[in-house]
């Protein structure tokens, strides 16, 4: 007996502890179980980081669809908040101005790339209501105001979107024939360009299913397409491809069915929020592209007060690919 057990102590041993690990609902093959990232910051945590005196500065390498091919280039998000006046939609300079003004998160959005022999640059700024998107009651429930400049070689070209008297009245002066002159409204609705915005403030209140969207002006103008309201479907996923840095990865999909256009947003789940890329999908020239937006590098900086020539090495670090 004693031999018995003598050559089959290692056997004895692993039964046992198999037999334990049943018993305590785990295996030996069992990895630990992987906590849930936490999503909803604290009011400490986003006081913390988005009225901390800086700008969080993105940036991208970028490869842009038009004229039915891809470009290379380079992108930038800018987010940082303000106080912006809700009489004329404009940043608050004044002392007298701040009682008619509201904290904002704008987004700065800038796209570069070249076609052939010339450039392309865009511009896009947004400013959303901070209180549209955080528990407190919304006192101004939609974005105020989004703004885009287009230049390139054969022109340039200006859009503007600002709420009022419950929907939204939108300009624009273009180099374009058909652009030249536009001054129009359309109802209230959910504008694609606000939800960059809504991404960082609080990504549990994004809208899904079925919805009316008023497309991005971006891409309104590199189609020359009107920005009337199209029904969009949304939805978000876990994002599980590779291409995309960073952890807890989400996917925001942006469908227009009767635009043949899909754009997703990826993003952490974890707060800060941090949009790490972006795919949208079109037709250019009857050719389905796919334009790609992937993060390089984040840094927080009050950019305002680093315009010296000595500030370049803060530009470098930025845009370098290390």
């Amino acid at each position: 007996m004693k031999q018995t057990i003598t050559r089959n102590f290692l056997l004895i041993v692993l039964a046992l502890a198999v037999v334990f690990a049943f018993a305590m609902k785990a295996t030996i093959f069992q990895q630990p179980p992987t906590q849930k990232p936490t999503t909803t910051a604290t009011s400490a945590d986003f006081s913390g980081y988005w009225f901390g005196g800086k700008a969080e500065l993105n940036s991208y390498t970028l490869e842009q669809a038009q004229y039915g091919a891809l470009h290379p280039g380079e992108a930038v998000m800018i987010f940082v908040t303000e106080d912006f006046r809700t009489d004329k939609q404009v940043k608050a300079e004044t002392p007298e101005s701040r009682d008619k003004a509201v904290p904002v998160l704008k987004t700065n959005i800038s796209k570069k790339f070249v076609t052939g022999i010339y450039d392309y640059s865009l511009f896009t700024s947004i400013f959303t209501p901070i209180n549209s998107g955080i528990d407190n009651p919304a006192l101004f429930p939609n974005t105020l105001k989004v703004s885009t400049s287009g230049q390139e070689w054969c022109g340039h070209s200006y859009l503007q979107l600002n709420y009022q008297n419950n929907g939204y009245r939108i300009t624009g002066r273009s180099y374009f024939e058909k652009e030249v002159d536009e001054d129009y409204t359309v109802g209230k609705a959910m504008l694609e360009d606000e939800l960059w915005n809504r991404i960082r403030l609080n990504p549990e209140k994004l809208p899904t299913g079925e919805i009316q969207l008023i497309p991005g002006t971006m891409a309104a103008r590199l189609r020359h397409k009107k920005l009337d309201p199209l029904p969009a479907k949304l939805k978000i996923d876990n994002y599980e491809g590779v291409l995309y840095p960073g952890k807890f990865l989400k996917s925001y999909v942006i469908e227009y069915p009767t635009d043949d256009r899909t754009l997703t947003i990826i993003f952490e789940s974890q707060f800060p929020h941090k949009i790490v890329g972006w795919e949208e999908i079109y037709k250019s020239k009857d050719n389905l592209l796919t334009s790609r937006a992937v993060l390089k590098k984040t840094i927080l900086t009050d950019y305002w007060n680093h315009n010296a020539p000595a500030d370049s090495t803060l530009r470098k670090t930025l845009l370098s690919n290390r």
